[in-house]
């Protein structure tokens, strides 16, 4: 039987998951400033385009995709990207992402819905290391491929915007079509570009396994229920390997009392890993 504190620490990651809605809507406003405060000089840890009309800092993908084809080192949005990753990991993109938000609002609406398989997300990395830095490193921001040319953020927050105004001319009907392919896909399925193709999220999940906060799965609190599975949106084993790298820490498996938000500075807990039993797959979404 779990104990008092182990149900309440569950019990507490539950309860702060129903508020990821809102934290994500606050996030938002410091993103897309009302204030139209301008601050592009400084890199934000979000997906999000710079060139937005209402965007307050740099993104950072735009930036090392950028100062890849400049043959420079940037050594701030490294700094940047190694804090805010070894303290949150890919909490940053559940709670914080506008372009992760957008998609979980296209998938709340009512339409068959289907899961990636597991392995799909190891195409991030082709996505960072090919698009990211090869592409801009050898071919210079000229490629039909460096990323921000095919970036579905810059297609819809800043080249359609700017295009509709009458300021730039449309964006090439590849970007477009990028962009249409996620928006729609994600009324199928759960953060298509956050699974398949985000190089933020990429890099990220590289510091999932040693970020001061993360997940942890205790084997003593689990009664062999599957809620984990049932509610895990990455069609995830959390009994297997909670917080794995292709996880947004949305914490919707935390409803499973056996799931907790935990800290490096936590007690460690015997036997606090691995399953009790090999559980069936729920076949809900």
């Amino acid at each position: 039987m779990a104990s008092p504190a182990k149900q309440k620490a569950s019990t507490t990651a539950a309860r702060i998951a129903r508020w990821r809605w809102w934290f994500q809507g606050g996030f938002l406003l410091v993103w897309l400033d009302p204030l139209m405060l301008r601050l592009h000089g400084v890199c934000s840890p979000v997906f999000h385009c710079y060139s937005c009309p209402l965007a307050t800092f740099a993104c950072p993908i735009g930036v090392l995709a950028n100062f890849s084809a400049w043959h420079v080192i940037p050594y701030m949005t490294l700094g940047v990207l190694f804090v805010v990753g070894a303290l949150f990991g890919s909490f940053v993109c559940g709670w914080a992402c506008p372009f992760g938000l957008l998609q979980d609002l296209l998938h709340k609406i009512p339409a068959p819905k289907f899961r990636l398989p597991n392995w799909i997300g190891c195409f991030r990395y082709f996505t960072l290391i090919g698009l990211v830095v090869a592409v801009p490193y050898f071919y210079g921001e000229k490629h039909d491929l460096f990323f921000c040319s095919v970036c579905p953020a810059g297609a819809l927050e800043a080249a359609l915007p700017y295009a509709i105004a009458g300021k730039v001319a449309w964006p090439t009907a590849a970007k477009i079509a990028i962009l249409a392919g996620v928006l729609g896909v994600s009324l199928f399925t759960w953060r298509p570009w956050c699974r398949i193709f985000c190089p933020l999220g990429a890099i990220y999940g590289l510091f999932d396994p040693i970020s001061v906060f993360f997940l942890r799965f205790r084997r003593t609190d689990c009664i062999e229920c599957a809620t984990c599975r049932g509610t895990c949106r990455d069609l995830g084993q959390p009994e297997f390997s909670v917080d794995g790298m292709r996880c947004v820490r949305c914490l919707a498996c935390s409803h499973c009392r056996a799931i907790a938000v935990e800290t490096v500075f936590s007690r460690p807990q015997k036997s606090s890993s691995g399953p009790l039993v090999k559980l069936e797959n729920p076949k809900n979404e």
